[in-house]
C-alpha cells in the first residue's frame, strides 16, 4: 500500500469512527438496545457512501472492504458500553450535545471530501455539479438515514448550516483537487466544512 492510499484510508476510518459514534449516541439517547445502537452506528458510518456507490454503479465499499463496517461496529459499541444511559438524560446534556456536534461535524467534513474524491476517481473530473452532489450525498446520507431510523427530525432539515457546510466543502474540494491533487483536496474540503460548522 503506497503512502497516499494509506493516508486516504486513515482519513476514511476517522470519518467512519466519528459518524458511528454520532449514530450510537442518537441510539442511546432514544433508549435503544445494543442491536439498535449498533445498527444506527453502522448505518450512519457507511450509509452515505453506500448510496454514492450505488449511484456510481459500483458495489458499495462497505461490502468490498468490511473494515469500514468492523470499525463502525467497534466505534458504536464503545459509547454503548462506556456511557451510562442516564448520562445522556441528566445534567450532562451540554457535554452530550458538544460531543455529538463534534463527531457529526468531523464525519460530515471527511465524508463530503471522500465523496468528491470517489467521484473524481470514477472519472467525473469535469462535472463540478456531479462531484459536489456526490460529496454532499456521502456527507449527509448516513446522518439522514440515522435520523429517519431513530424517528427524529432529520438534522439536515432542521440545521440549515449542515447542508450548506457540506455544499461549500464539496465545491472547495473539487477546486482544490483540480489544482493540488487528492490529499490536499481531502484536507481542504474537510477543513472548510469544519470551519463553517464550528465557526
Amino acid at each position: 500500500m503506497d503512502l497516499q492510499t494509506l493516508i486516504v484510508l486513515i482519513i476514511e476510518l476517522i470519518g467512519t469512527i466519528a459518524f458511528s459514534i454520532s449514530g450510537a449516541m442518537v441510539g442511546i439517547r432514544r433508549k435503544m438496545d445494543i442491536f439498535g445502537v449498533l445498527v444506527l452506528g453502522v448505518v450512519t458510518a457507511v450509509g452515505g457512501g453506500m448510496m454514492r456507490d450505488v449511484i456510481l454503479g459500483k458495489t458499495p465499499s462497505a461490502f468490498v472492504k468490511p473494515i469500514y463496517v468492523e470499525v463502525a461496529v467497534i466505534s458504536a459499541l464503545a459509547p454503548f458500553l462506556l456511557l451510562n444511559k442516564r448520562l445522556m438524560h441528566s445534567k450532562y446534556q451540554t457535554l452530550y450535545a458538544g460531543l455529538m456536534f463534534l463527531m457529526d461535524s468531523v464525519g460530515l467534513g471527511i465524508f463530503t471530501a471522500v465523496g468528491v474524491s470517489t467521484g473524481w476517481t470514477a472519472g467525473y473530473h469535469d462535472n463540478m455539479f456531479f462531484l459536489s452532489f456526490l460529496g454532499v450525498l456521502t456527507g449527509v446520507g448516513g446522518g439522514l438515514l440515522r435520523d429517519v431510523m431513530a424517528g427524529v427530525p432529520p438534522y439536515i432539515f432542521v440545521k440549515h448550516v449542515y447542508a450548506c457546510a457540506s455544499i461549500a466543502g464539496a465545491i472547495c474540494c473539487v477546486l482544490a483537487y483540480r489544482s493540488w491533487g487528492q490529499i490536499p483536496a481531502l484536507v481542504i474540503g474537510t477543513v472548510v466544512v469544519l470551519v463553517i460548522r464550528i465557526g
